[in-house]
């Protein structure tokens, strides 16, 4: 099933939003100077993958993504329960004003 267009811009805009929203969440920032430092550290010596460095900064990438991944899972999660609260009461609305009509 495909949506309608006007639905697929509204869910573009909507991850557009969530995207700049995480992208100024200050635990994410923290996180984010956290994992840049330790990049930085990583090419400061030879041997990349095996050294201290680089497992100090895949660690903090993983957890970044792994935040940032959550974070858009929930909301989400939340949008698609609003949206469907939504079509529902549309429904129910739309059912009960035909109920009234034959009465």
């Amino acid at each position: 099933m495909d949506f309608p267009p006007w639905i697929q811009r509204a869910i573009q805009a909507r991850l557009d939003e969530l995207t700049a929203r995480i992208e100024h969440d200050p635990e994410l920032s923290r996180v984010r100077g956290e994992t840049d430092e330790a990049f930085e550290a990583l090419f400061a010596g030879e041997g990349i993958n095996q050294t201290p460095e680089y497992i100090e900064w895949e660690n903090r990438y993983i957890v970044r993504k792994g935040i940032e991944n959550e974070r858009l899972y929930m909301q989400g999660l939340r949008d698609g329960i609003q949206l469907t609260f939504s079509l529902l009461g549309q429904s129910m609305l739309v059912e009960k004003g035909h109920e009234t009509d034959l009465s």
